[in-house]
């Protein structure tokens, strides 16, 4: 009976020589590439907004702290170091206080009824509507309307002799005001300009965060008998208690950094009006900027700064602490 000699291993084709440990080398290349790709991946990423940030966010934050502790003018080409003397003056300047006062009473009177309001509307369109898009649309045409044109408009709305708010006013006998001229009325005119621009957008926010909600609760509260401010106030605004936080501190923020509508409102001056009734803090900046006191300025930036961050921790804190907490 004849044997079967033993297989062979292939022969190497000519010219190529066999290199020993070819397999397991290139093995492990690809390992070490694919641990690289897996970990580095991420962080080359976000490494634009990180850059970005540096360049446009991180470094202007901590030079101007650094210009508010000299007498930095463009008016000399020394810049004198002074310290805290800059905030030290500001924290005895009666028009700081003023200016504080002022952005934290329009921030009020346009923050918390622009919530409300864009609360109710996005529960009005989270229902089966007919022309949802014509309605979301129209929400957000304040928004990308300029501001410049917005102000004007109003400006001529609350007009003393001419305007319609006093005409309207005068049919049930009130006599004209002067919307500029007083603290209170100066605040609820551009609270009013605030509102109109942002309500629709925060609406759209919340309808966003409405129409994630499981329609299986809306329908059993339906059949309980439960009617649609019942549904808002225990179904909605407990589901969405996440996006009422951002939004709450989002507008904080942007109602502490109000410039326009004070600015081209009335009389058009950086002073806020001839008693500077309704001078904000970003207002007030700016008038020491055209000063060229560029120490002074940052001093009032970073202090409100202190402010914004301040305000925003509240009001978080209070949101989390409200009925039903954060999911």
């Amino acid at each position: 009976m004849a044997t079967r000699a033993p297989d062979r291993p292939a022969a190497a084709p000519p010219g190529r020589p066999v290199r020993a440990g070819h397999g397991p080398r290139r093995a492990l290349y690809r390992q070490w590439v694919h641990r690289l790709d897996t970990k580095g991946s991420p962080y080359a990423y976000v490494a634009p907004f990180f850059l970005l940030f540096s360049a446009f966010g991180l470094f202007p934050l901590v030079y101007t702290a650094w210009v508010s502790l000299h007498e930095w003018t463009l008016l000399e080409d020394e810049h004198t170091f002074v310290g805290l003397e800059n905030f030290s003056t500001l924290l005895a300047d009666d028009y700081f206080w003023n200016a504080t006062f002022n952005t934290l009473s329009i921030g009020v009177l346009s923050t918390v009824p622009q919530l409300v309001l864009a609360i109710w509307l996005a529960h009005l369109l989270n229902r089966p509507l007919r022309a949802q898009t014509l309605f979301r649309v129209t929400l957000l045409l304040p928004n990308v309307t300029s501001v410049v044109a917005v102000v004007v408009i109003f400006s001529q709305l609350f007009g003393r002799d001419f305007g319609l708010i006093n005409w309207v006013l005068s049919l049930v006998g009130v006599d004209p005001i002067a919307w500029n001229e007083g603290t209170a009325s100066s605040h609820a005119a551009i609270s009013v300009m605030i509102m109109w621009r942002w309500t629709g957008y925060n609406a759209l926010i919340f309808l966003a965060a409405m129409q994630a909600v499981p329609r299986e609760l809306y329908e059993a509260a339906t059949l309980d008998g439960a009617g649609e401010l019942t549904q808002l106030r225990r179904i909605t605004i407990p589901m969405i208690k996440p996006t009422i936080v951002f939004v709450v501190i989002t507008s904080t923020i942007g109602a502490m950094q109000v410039l326009a509508e004070p600015l081209l409102f009335g009389t058009y001056s950086v002073s806020g009006g001839p008693d500077r009734q309704y001078q904000t803090l970003a207002l007030f900046i700016y008038e020491n900027f055209t000063k060229l006191d560029f120490g002074y300025a940052s001093a009032i930036s970073w202090m409100m700064f202190l402010f914004i961050a301040l305000a925003a921790g509240v009001n978080y804190l209070l949101t989390r602490r409200t009925k039903g907490g954060l999911t």
